[in-house]
């Protein structure tokens, strides 16, 4: 039986276009009659472009039938996180205190998309700033898990990733300082990539404040999509240096060959871990030896450390920023950094060198490990996602919420580059791992994930759930 539009993949889809098999017209509306159909359930689309991507999709086809230079995304819709600037477009960051702070031109990412090609369909729901793991806006509302309503599609990517998974996007953007491209491919089901810090360019045109320093070492921009070789065609799509982003660099997707060993961690340092989430990494360590790989169980070191150093980053510049955001935030949001927040003495010169000589000292450590083990394979969160509003009961449950994605720390602090892969269902969720590997060789863990893919299978596109 032939599939619908919205099921194929983004590279499927790029592929039909440019054959002229169907236009990216067709595939344009296609996938706003899947969001007509089954946004409602799952809340994951905040903003829908019916009349812009009509026309971009229209451009796109001109371009085809006259022989013209096709990107790698030619004709493909995809979709955006509402903290992204598209020109024209409110960037709100999910605030209500925002909806009207408009963007005059394209984030990098964006345009870069646009630059492939692709055509910008919708723009998808997150909380507050980014500020909670759990998709909760004081806009636009809470974005169900189409695995199951009530629970949370993860965040702060919530809303991207629950599109892609019930087929309103084969593709699209997100970002991540704490786990945001793979908290949400984890709790949906599908797959993505956290780069290096450098890899893919930030830097919003709207933006009126400088990035603070917890984002300058550990927020980037990324891909999800519900394939890993989606996510690898989009990665090669977004990155490179940018004149927004001075951190920005160009660098191959790609190295020299390494030993293909990986160090496997079903239960990471620091708290407890679902049976389930334990089974669907050792799921992939099998996956990885069937494919070639030697797997050994053996967590990296100062894995504790890196805790306290992200925490300690996260928490001081917070600190820094809080009138603003008290002023922002909506209230749950509010509440759920209240709940988390770890006071720290007030900060003095010798304090923030400790606290990045401390983060140096961690990178170092796991440097020299990975010259052994050069991918480490873990899970994403520790428990299954979440019931709506769990994290926001009480100091109890939201630090529990902070325990369980204690393993997607290491990446950010140290910004490496990290793909998420599913590993299968249980109890009628998915489970899923990240693929942590060394700087600029998101290669490899892509590699890996698609090994681990091959043996598991896609799970998506489902139609939502109750």
């Amino acid at each position: 039986m032939a599939k619908e539009l919205w099921q194929e993949s983004a590279s499927s889809l790029a592929d039909l276009i440019r054959s002229g098999a169907t236009s990216s017209r067709e595939v344009v509306e296609a996938h706003l009659a899947r969001i007509e159909a089954v946004n409602g359930a799952v809340n994951a689309v905040v903003e829908v472009r019916p009349d812009e991507v009509r026309a971009e999709a229209d451009a796109a086809d001109a371009i085809q039938k006259s022989g013209g230079t096709l990107g790698v995304l030619h004709g493909v819709p995809f979709t955006i996180k509402i903290n992204l600037d598209v020109q024209g477009y409110s960037t709100n960051e999910g605030c209500v205190t925002l909806k009207d702070f408009m963007a005059s031109d394209d984030s990098p990412p964006v345009e870069l998309m646009r630059r492939a090609g692709a055509v910008a369909l919708a723009r998808t729901n997150m909380p507050d700033l980014g500020l909670r793991i759990n998709t909760e806006s004081s806009l636009y509302g809470v974005t169900h898990n189409p695995w199951k309503r009530g629970r949370t599609a993860g965040g702060s990517s919530g809303g991207e990733a629950a599109a892609i998974a019930s087929g309103m996007s084969p593709i699209g953007l997100g970002n991540d300082i704490g786990g945001s491209l793979r908290n949400p491919a984890y709790a949906c089901g599908i797959a993505s990539i956290k780069p290096s810090r450098g890899r893919v360019a930030q830097g919003n045109p709207s933006s009126v404040l400088d990035m603070p320093i917890n984002a300058q070492i550990m927020l980037v921009n990324g891909v999800l999509a519900r394939t890993v070789g989606d996510v690898r065609l989009g990665l090669g799509a977004v990155m490179g240096a940018h004149h927004r982003d001075p951190q920005s660099i160009d660098a191959p997707l790609g190295g020299p060959a390494i030993d293909k060993r990986v160090a496997l961690v079903p239960e990471p340092f620091g708290g407890e871990t679902d049976a389930d989430v334990a089974e669907g990494v050792r799921i992939a360590g099998r996956a990885l030896e069937a494919a070639g790989y030697e797997v050994e169980e053996i967590e990296p070191p100062m894995v504790f450390e890196s805790y306290l150093a992200w925490s300690e980053l996260m928490m001081t510049s917070l600190a820094v920023a809080r009138p603003l955001l008290v002023a922002i935030l909506g209230t749950d949001a509010q509440r759920f950094l209240e709940l988390t927040t770890i006071e720290y003495p007030p900060a003095t010169p010798e304090s923030m060198a400790l606290m990045h000589e401390s983060r140096y000292k961690v990178e170092k450590a796991w440097r020299e490990f990975m010259t052994t083990y050069p991918l480490v394979v873990g899970p994403v969160w520790t428990q299954p996602p979440f019931e709506h509003g769990y994290d926001i009961i009480d100091v109890d449950t939201a630090m529990k919420v902070v325990e369980l994605f204690r393993f997607i720390m290491p990446a950010n602090l140290m910004g490496l580059p990290a793909a998420c892969v599913p590993t299968g269902v249980a109890n009628g969720l998915p489970t899923g791992v990240q693929v942590m590997g060394t700087l600029f060789r998101e290669d490899l863990c892509l590699d890996a994930a698609q090994a681990i893919e091959n043996s598991v299978g896609v799970l998506t596109p489902i139609d939502p759930r109750e």
